[in-house]
C-alpha cells in the first residue's frame, strides 16, 4: 500500500515552499523600496515645481501622485512582511515535522526489514 506522499516528500515540499516564499517576499520588498524611491522623487519634483512658480493645480497633482505612490509602496511593504511571516510559518511547520516525525523516518531508514512501506496504515495506527 505504498503511496507517493511520504515524510521525506512532504518535508521537501514544505522546505521548497518556504524557500520560494522567502525569495518572493524579498523580491516584493525590493520592489516596494524602488516604489518608495519613486514616491520620494515625485515629492521632490512637486517641490521643484513650486519653486519655479508653476501653477498650483499642477503642483497639487504632483503631490497627490506622490501620496498615491507612497501608499502603493506602504502596501507593498506590508505584503512583503506578510510573505516573510508566511515563510517563517512554513519553516516552523518543517521544523515541527522534523522534531515530531524525524525519529520515525530515521528508524524506518535504518531498519533491515523489507516491505515496511507496504504495511497497512490501519495496522500501524492500532499498534
Amino acid at each position: 500500500m505504498s503511496t507517493d506522499l511520504t515524510y521525506k516528500a512532504l518535508l521537501r515540499a514544505v522546505q521548497n515552499k518556504q524557500q520560494t516564499l522567502a525569495r518572493n517576499a524579498e523580491n516584493v520588498k525590493q520592489a516596494a523600496d524602488t516604489i518608495t524611491q519613486y514616491a520620494d522623487d515625485t515629492a521632490k519634483d512637486a517641490d521643484t515645481l513650486g519653486a519655479k512658480s508653476v501653477d498650483r493645480d499642477s503642483i497639487a497633482e504632483c503631490q497627490e501622485l506622490a501620496r498615491t505612490i507612497r501608499g502603493v509602496s506602504e502596501t507593498a511593504h506590508t505584503y512583503a512582511a506578510k510573505g516573510a511571516d508566511t515563510a517563517k510559518a512554513a519553516k516552523a511547520a518543517a521544523d515541527q515535522a522534523r522534531s515530531t516525525h524525524g525519529g520515525f523516518q530515521e528508524a524506518f531508514d535504518r531498519s533491515s526489514i523489507t516491505g515496511l512501506e507496504d504495511v497497512s496504515r490501519d495496522w500501524l495506527e492500532q499498534e
